[in-house]
């Protein structure tokens, strides 16, 4: 089994791929003068481009961990996956809060997904 890595970076690679598991780095928005909605779609919409890179979408999503730097804005955040989410292939998921690197971050995501 050979490792290929995407978009790698001095620090990290936005993609390892490894016997047919894809692994996303942590999502997180470009754009932080949205709200929780506005971010979240946003970073749902990097995983989408990714595993479309790596020859696989949402449906085949293994696990998916939530990081929120507020708890109480998980309506919003559960807004914007709901309506994303691949119907009928809702992945494990944790969501927690947690302090992230960028205060104006209101959301990061990381994946792990299976390649068609």
């Amino acid at each position: 089994m050979s490792l290929q890595r995407f978009h790698v970076g001095q620090r990290l690679s936005e993609t390892a791929i490894f016997n047919k598991t894809i692994y996303l780095a942590g999502q997180i928005p470009e754009d932080t003068g949205q709200d929780i909605v506005g971010q979240t779609t946003e970073v749902l919409g990097h995983v989408d481009r990714l595993l479309a890179e790596a020859g696989s979408d949402k449906s085949q999503i293994l696990m998916c961990q939530i990081f929120l730097s507020d708890i109480t804005q998980i309506g919003g955040m559960n807004q914007a996956w709901d309506a994303w989410v691949a119907d009928g292939n809702a992945p494990p998921r944790a969501t927690v809060q947690a302090a992230l690197a960028n205060p104006d971050w209101l959301i990061e995501v990381v994946v792990t997904a299976a390649q068609k």
